[in-house]
């Protein structure tokens, strides 16, 4: 079984690439490395998530899980006057978004490197965004989800996008138990983008 993408420092061999992507109408460069999630195109999964997030232009903006890059990118450039922080435990596809930050001139986003919400300790968002690693198993997403729920800012929201094959109804149990009330906003080819906002 080869290693999933879920690990602080990946063993496969270094391969990178590289590749154009129009996501919310704004073009993207991305540089992808082997050992990082979906790294020869933006899945599908990450798509329906940026299409479907509403962004304010000053909200404080969590990307939870980043891989490389593209949905906390996305959220920078819809948030201009906000801030997006970045976090991965993938210390290769952390620099990978580092590097896709600088190459596509986006100043208002930083990344860290860490396991959960632990690198953005005592910071409140307004919108926390991910696209779970499911395969890192059901305790480790549910964790994240406590986690995001904790950091949100009353009225924040929380989207999540994930396969239906993949344990969506699980998981919206979980986030109803969680916030309450949750709200499926798109669904797609067997994908679910869920919505879910803290009340107090």
């Amino acid at each position: 079984m080869s290693e999933h993408y879920y690990t602080r420092r990946p063993g496969a061999a270094h391969d990178e690439t590289s590749f154009h992507a129009t996501l919310r109408g704004m073009a993207f460069r991305f540089v992808t490395d082997a050992g990082v999630f979906s790294r020869d195109r933006v899945d599908f999964g990450s798509l329906l998530l940026m299409e479907a997030m509403e962004i304010g232009p000053a909200d404080t903006v969590l990307d939870l899980g980043c891989g490389y890059g593209p949905i906390g990118m996305v959220a920078a450039r819809l948030a201009p006057q906000g801030f997006i922080y970045m976090v991965e435990i993938n210390e290769r596809a952390a620099e990978l978004a580092r590097r896709n930050l600088a190459a596509n001139g986006i100043a208002n986003a930083e990344v860290r490197v860490g396991d959960g919400l632990a690198p953005v300790a005592g910071i409140a968002f307004d919108t926390i965004l991910t696209n779970p690693p499911i395969r890192a198993g059901k305790a480790t997403v549910y964790r994240l989800l406590e986690e995001a729920w904790a950091a949100l800012k009353p009225g924040g929201s929380l989207w999540v996008v994930v396969q239906n094959k993949q344990g969506a109804p699980s998981m919206k149990q979980k986030l109803q138990e969680l916030f309450g009330a949750v709200e499926d906003v798109d669904r797609k080819a067997g994908y679910r983008v869920l919505r879910a906002q803290r009340r107090v």
